[in-house]
């Protein structure tokens, strides 16, 4: 396994930007998986280690793009009927046999390949068939219909690049040139752990002050999401030794750890002295809402992400910040999702020099063109909203509001998958 720098997170200087804070991202880790084969059909997902190379054509040969007759262009009058008869039979598979002789044409069907001489493909529907003699109108042009061998992939050339998150396309792709497996990196062993002593799991009676951890379960929806094989080390309580052995023993068998609440800089927030103990911890001072704060450290080589407690804060800084950290420590080379112009169906104000999240969703305005509309209420805790939301509206730090009509950046949350 590839080992980190010592401090990889580590940043000093004033508050940060967004921006800044993935282009560090990005500058300071690399891969830590190693590389395994995977089976074609099991390869969904993974990341590509390797480039690949065609070593062939797509397609092989020659083909046709419908159904019709196969003919010499030469043989076709410009301005009238022509009359050919048809000689032979061609299916997808089943090459002609025979010479292909000027002056006759050929019954072929869609992909099948194009015989050695005749050049252009009439559709079935423009001609008409008399006993063995097909009509052809006039005004074809030349080559019509037909597919050239390497249309699509020439020998030689790169289809897919090493970095890549394998996509049911690429899989087709790789599936084009005839691959079996490929060449990927190995998912990412995580460790994931509650914090507080108000929480509960799941199943349990709650006490008078306690709630339901939702955080361990959302956050493990995210990193399955991510294909990371994640190990849920249930709930720490608030007791600084409990922690700092539970993540001293995580470190041995992870390639990250990752908690949710408890990074504070509060009394009951003990993770941060637990990982300063064992490593390191670095706060980034980012300028954003929600989701302050979130701690990026290490155990020893090992990376650690402490992300806020809050339900909506936790899954938003995962979006933004945990999964391009989590998809760079898996070789991947693409970490930035596609944002959508679209126009507010809302009024918002917002603090100049911090990002923000606004959730919406999206509707059909009159025109007939999406709009992003606020969910009614905003609190970090309020996880309906998640629910009821298509994606993130994301202000940037010059933005001090948006009035209806204002295109703004939408973040469909199918982006962040």
């Amino acid at each position: 396994m590839a080992q980190l720098s010592d401090d990889c997170f580590a940043f000093g200087g004033e508050l940060m930007t967004t921006q800044t804070a993935l282009s560090e991202l990005r500058n300071r880790l690399s891969c830590v998986s190693d590389q395994e084969n995977a089976p074609l059909a099991a390869a969904t997902g993974r990341i590509l280690a390797e480039d690949v190379v065609a070593d062939q054509n797509v397609p092989g040969h020659d083909n046709a793009a419908v159904d019709g007759y196969a003919v010499y262009f030469d043989d076709l009058s410009e301005d009238s009927e022509t009359r050919l008869p048809v000689k032979g039979r061609i299916a997808a598979g089943h090459p002609l046999e025979c010479a292909a002789d000027q002056g006759n044409a050929y019954r072929i069907f869609t992909g099948a390949p194009m015989p050695e001489g005749p050049d252009t493909v009439l559709m079935q529907e423009d001609c008409e068939l008399d006993g063995d003699t097909v009509s052809i109108p006039p005004g074809i042009k030349r080559g019509a219909n037909r597919r050239f061998a390497g249309e699509d992939i020439e020998n030689g050339d790169k289809i897919l690049s090493a970095g890549q998150r394998l996509r049911p396309q690429e899989i087709g792709l790789a599936a084009a040139i005839g691959r079996t497996s490929l060449a990927v990196y190995q998912p990412l062993r995580v460790a994931l752990f509650s914090t507080g002593d108000e929480v509960r799991d799941i199943g349990e009676t709650l006490t008078p002050g306690a709630i339901y951890d939702s955080n361990r379960y959302s956050i493990s929806a995210l990193l399955g999401q991510l294909g990371c094989i994640v190990d849920d080390l249930g709930i720490l309580p608030d007791e600084q030794d409990v922690i700092r052995d539970a993540l001293a023993a995580a470190k041995s068998d992870h390639d990250v750890i990752i908690t949710s609440a408890g990074v504070s800089t509060g009394e009951e927030d003990h993770i941060r002295q637990a990982i300063e103990s064992l490593g390191g911890i670095h706060f980034w001072r980012l300028a954003i809402r929600p989701g302050r704060p979130i701690a990026l450290g290490q155990i020893d080589s090992v990376p650690f992400i402490g992300l806020p407690g809050n339900p909506v804060a936790s899954m938003v800084t995962f979006m933004r910040f945990a999964r391009p950290a989590l998809l760079l420590l898996n070789g991947a080379t693409d970490i930035d999702p596609k944002f959508f112009r679209v126009p507010a169906a809302f009024s918002y104000k917002k603090k100049q020099g911090r990002r923000e999240w606004v959730r919406a969703m999206l509707s059909v305005a009159g025109d007939g063109q999406l709009q992003a509309e606020k969910f009614s209420r905003s609190g970090a805790g309020i996880l309906t909203s998640m629910v009821a939301s298509d994606g993130l509206v994301e202000l940037s730090e010059d933005l001090t509001g948006v009035e209806i009509g204002n295109m703004v950046d939408f973040l469909p949350f199918n982006e962040v998958r």
